[in-house]
């Protein structure tokens, strides 16, 4: 059998920019022969998803699981949203959830879980070339607590546990099960609405409070009203706005939206009277389909004018 050697499989690689260890596996199976290597993997399709990989994936599904006192959440993307309201589609995306669940945060043991026909990862290599448009297991979470409840949401859902946006909440709690449920979902819900950035003041990135109080300093270097006031009212008015900001960002500040009059820790609190036991909100995660992923902007006359064969 001839060596396969790093350096062929680099080159076969750069040709096909199929991964590394399939390529390896390619060259292998052809003992050498880097031209049909290429066609083993054009049969396989492997070749075909890798030309797929630099389209943008915004569209999909949030997946969401739980298992006793622990929940998982994941994004797996495509390009379209039809591909997303295939039934396989759905069905594999409820699996990748589960097996979420398993993997306990870790995204990359995730990918690397069994699936069907290998791994996560050779599973979604493997929808690329059946289905023809790329895909991605963008990201996931996980939520565990020794006792209370971990309670998902799904807004926008199109099937059992999978939706647009997916929340998880954790409540820390010896309280009644039946009411912690209740609260973490209601809560859930508020986080659906309200996308807050953490959930205490001190979870808020860096970059973030870095930036508004930028534009604070910048608004009131403008504002004629502030001309000649002394340096700590001017410090009292930049302050006042960023904890205005805390107050719209950071979930336990943030009003309820189930009952406006109340903040969202304040909400909880009240709970503890039916739950019969403190509880803690512990901890939350959210996903909204697409966020932070940079859509291809169409041109509409560009894609008129290759269909008529005008330039």
């Amino acid at each position: 059998m001839a060596e396969i050697t790093a350096a062929l499989v680099k080159e076969l690689r750069e040709k096909t920019g199929v991964g590394m260890m399939d390529c390896k596996k390619a060259l292998a199976e052809t003992n050498g022969d880097l031209e049909a290597a290429i066609d083993w993997l054009r049969a396989k399709g492997l070749s075909k998803a890798a030309k797929k990989a630099d389209r943008a994936a915004a569209e999909g599904l949030v997946g969401v699981a739980t298992a006793g006192n622990a929940g998982a959440m994941i994004e797996f993307n495509s390009e379209t949203d039809f591909v997303a309201r295939n039934e396989g589609f759905q069905k594999t995306a409820a699996g990748f959830a589960k097996a979420a669940l398993a993997a306990k945060g870790d995204h990359d043991k995730l990918l690397a879980s069994p699936g069907e026909g290998g791994t996560v990862s050779d599973q979604i290599t493997q929808l690329i070339a059946t289905i023809g448009e790329n895909m991605t297991l963008r990201r996931s979470a996980y939520l565990e607590v020794s006792e209370g409840v971990v309670a998902p949401y799904v807004h926008g859902q199109i099937a059992d546990g999978l939706g647009r946006i997916g929340v998880l909440v954790a409540l820390e709690s010896k309280g009644k099960a039946d009411v912690l449920a209740d609260v973490a979902r209601k809560v859930a819900m508020h986080v659906a609405a309200t996308g807050p950035l953490a959930l205490t003041d001190t979870e808020v990135p860096a970059d973030a409070v870095t930036r508004e109080r930028a534009i604070y300093e910048e608004q009131v270097k403008e504002d004629p009203k502030m001309v000649g006031k002394p340096d700590n009212v001017i410090k009292g008015v930049i302050e006042g706005r960023l904890r205005k900001f805390f107050e719209e960002v950071v979930l336990t500040k943030q009003k309820f939206v189930m009952a406006p009059d109340q903040t969202v820790e304040a909400w909880v609190k009240a709970a503890e009277k039916d739950a019969g036991a403190p509880i803690k909100l512990a901890a939350f995660r959210y996903f909204k389909l697409g966020e932070g992923v940079e859509k291809p902007k169409d041109d509409f006359a560009a894609e008129v004018a290759g269909m008529t064969g005008k330039s």
